[in-house]
């Protein structure tokens, strides 16, 4: 064995901390043009947000160099596979918080992250129409290559005026949401309980409708309609349907899986003030800046307890060996 590297493995699963913090980024962007809270607000969350991207995608680049076993052995696992995905829909985020800054730059991060979100969308989404998976396999996680990665496509498209192109994206999103929820709602009811260690993965389970919420209204103008007000009554319930099931899923430590929980809010509070900002009143007026609040605070929690298992060595695994 050679010396220790000095260099970590990252779990490929720590993009999700980018949807997270760039996923407030737009909540606090949309408040700014709302309520005309301080700007710097949302440009920080977005910065942060595109600082973790940058340091988590070198290290993930040099896991494959320095432990190329591990990767591949992530790359081929039946459920962290689907988080590979995460660094396409994590590119994508970043190029909506570049957008005011840098078209070419940010439609290069959108040109790039919407291939390989595809790309590693039809290659993982192939392995599993051949069969022979154990059913006990699906989680939430099955969302993110296709449905979160068509989605996120589409809002990126909307944000730089590629209507045609974002509109293709969220069909391929939705349906394939709507395919996907049949299938793990039946081993919810029907399979065995979920393991602790991956009931933080049901936080995913907001993400769909609310995400696709913020793309359909990335996509089109007007007043609010039945449709973007469809998707949030059913993140809405989802949102429920988890604080009923929170203290079963809590058996499982505080970890960095819990920023699972964070996309799918910030969607959530993101797509209420998009729909607020078009004229929208009633209950969504009222519960829009709750859903900020809860947002944030989920959020501020995951980046603390991130910090701090940082700062005390508990984050990353031991560094890799090579031979």
């Amino acid at each position: 064995m050679r010396e220790n590297s000095g260099l970590p493995i990252v779990p490929v699963s720590f993009f999700g901390m980018v949807l997270g913090l760039c996923g407030l980024g737009g909540s606090w962007r949309a408040a700014h043009a709302l309520w005309g809270v301080p700007a710097i607000l949302g440009e920080a969350f977005m910065a942060a947000g595109a600082l973790v991207w940058a340091v988590v995608l070198l290290l993930y680049v040099l896991k494959w160099t320095l432990a190329r076993p591990a990767a591949l052995e992530e790359l081929h696992h039946p459920v962290q596979s689907g988080f590979v995905g995460l660094a396409g829909v994590a590119t994508l985020l970043v190029s909506i918080g570049a957008a005011p800054y840098s078209r070419a730059l940010a439609e290069g991060l959108l040109l790039s992250g919407a291939l390989f979100t595809l790309g590693f969308g039809v290659w993982r989404t192939g392995c599993l129409w051949r069969g022979e998976r154990d059913p006990e396999a699906a989680t939430p996680v099955m969302y993110l290559p296709l449905v979160a990665g068509s989605f996120v496509t589409g809002t990126a498209c909307g944000v730089l005026g590629f209507q045609n192109w974002g509109q293709l994206a969220f069909g391929a999103g939705l349906f394939s949401w709507l395919a996907m929820e049949s299938v793990l709602l039946n081993r919810f009811q029907h399979g065995s309980a979920l393991p602790p260690a991956q009931r933080p993965t049901l936080g995913i389970q907001l993400a769909p409708p609310v995400v696709g919420a913020v793309t359909y209204l990335s996509l089109t103008d007007g007043g609010p309609d039945i449709f973007a007000r469809a998707l949030l009554g059913y993140g809405l319930l989802q949102l429920l349907l988890i604080a009923r099931l929170l203290p079963w899923i809590l058996r499982q430590p505080l970890s960095p899986a819990y920023w699972a929980f964070t996309f799918g809010l910030t969607a959530l509070a993101t797509a209420t003030l998009l729909l607020v900002a078009r004229g929208e009143t009633g209950v969504l007026a009222v519960l829009a800046p709750f859903l900020l609040a809860l947002a944030t605070g989920v959020v501020a929690l995951a980046s603390a307890h991130s910090l701090w298992q940082l700062a005390s060595g508990r984050l990353l695994p031991p560094s890799p060996k090579r031979r």
